[in-house]
């Protein structure tokens, strides 16, 4: 998982590290984020302040923000309005805590919320589809109408590209390798079959090659990882594969409006792995967003639930 960070207007982010952040236990207790605690991961305590897209350890995502303006960008929060993409169905306190820290601790002059999946459909030209966004940890099919999202349709799996991970290794016998080669071969090697019966008929081989030139034979792993996407079982999960909950989530909506959803899907992320930052990017710049800024000035006069009023 990573954090992309960058100014409205730009067509890429400008500071891109991974989502996760290293304690030394000192006395000090010093905190190293992204590569830095990647670099020095055998003496610091690693880890992820984000789970499923939502935000679990509050000291440590408020690092990642710092790190965000201060070694990614080189500038100071209190310089710059702040747009964050957030999950669907983001609890309301998680919402509230949030804009509480971007505004009185980082000081940032104003902020507001955006769905990642709306963010994504925007950066390809659309106001209207269903956004299918897998992510590490979960998939969300969100439907959206000229715009906004409609909350009672969005429908989240807690199956994503991690299971895939976790799949692949322990299909391999992942304990004889090194775990950082198993998101490899997901992202450069797995494939989805249409037929995955039909697909293990052709006594599939594919080898894949470990730098110190060790060959690992993948076989049916190849297409058969990314299958627990779509049969979510296979690891053992009661829950509906990502096609039939895509299907759900379009019938729930106003039949109206099905056709233009069936005709508009949209697959996050596409081969544009920053479209949610660049759907945030392009927004952030529209005149027609600026009303949408929660300013601190109305965050004192009207407390954190402004941002439910505000930010949807």
């Amino acid at each position: 998982m990573y954090t992309k960070a960058g100014f409205a207007g730009d067509d890429d982010p400008r500071a891109i590290f991974t989502t996760i952040v290293g304690h030394d236990g000192g006395v000090e207790n010093n905190a190293y984020v992204g590569d830095s605690a990647l670099a020095n991961r055998e003496v610091l305590s690693l880890t992820n302040p984000v789970e499923h897209g939502l935000i679990t350890n509050w000291d440590d995502v408020e690092e990642i923000w710092n790190h965000a303006f201060v070694t990614g960008l080189q500038v100071a929060p209190e310089e710059y309005p702040v747009l964050l993409t957030e999950v669907p169905l983001n609890p309301k306190a998680n919402r509230e805590k949030t804009m509480q820290i971007m505004l009185e601790t980082l000081k940032v002059p104003a902020f507001s919320f955006g769905m990642g999946a709306v963010l994504a459909l925007h950066a390809s030209g659309r106001t209207t589809g269903l956004s299918v966004d897998c992510g590490h940890g979960s998939i969300d099919c969100v439907p959206v109408y000229e715009g906004f999202p409609l909350p009672h349709a969005i429908l989240r799996m807690s199956v994503g590209g991690n299971d895939i991970t976790e799949y692949l290794a322990n299909r391999l016998d992942g304990n004889a390798f090194n775990s950082d080669i198993f998101p490899d071969m997901k992202e450069n090697h797995c494939y989805v079959a249409l037929d995955s019966e039909k697909e293990s008929q052709r006594n599939i081989k594919h080898s894949y090659e470990l730098p110190d030139g060790q060959i690992i034979e993948m076989g049916e792993a190849i297409f058969r990882a990314p299958e627990v996407l779509f049969q979510p079982a296979m690891i053992g999960l009661e829950t509906a594969g990502i096609h039939t909950q895509a299907y759900n989530s379009i019938f729930k909506c106003d039949l109206d409006i099905r056709r233009d959803l069936y005709g508009n899907v949209i697959l996050l992320p596409p081969e544009q792995k920053y479209s949610t930052w660049i759907g945030g990017s392009m927004l952030a710049s529209l005149s027609t967003f600026q009303d949408r800024w929660v300013t601190k000035e109305a965050y004192d006069e009207s407390g954190p639930s402004i941002v439910h009023r505000t930010c949807f």
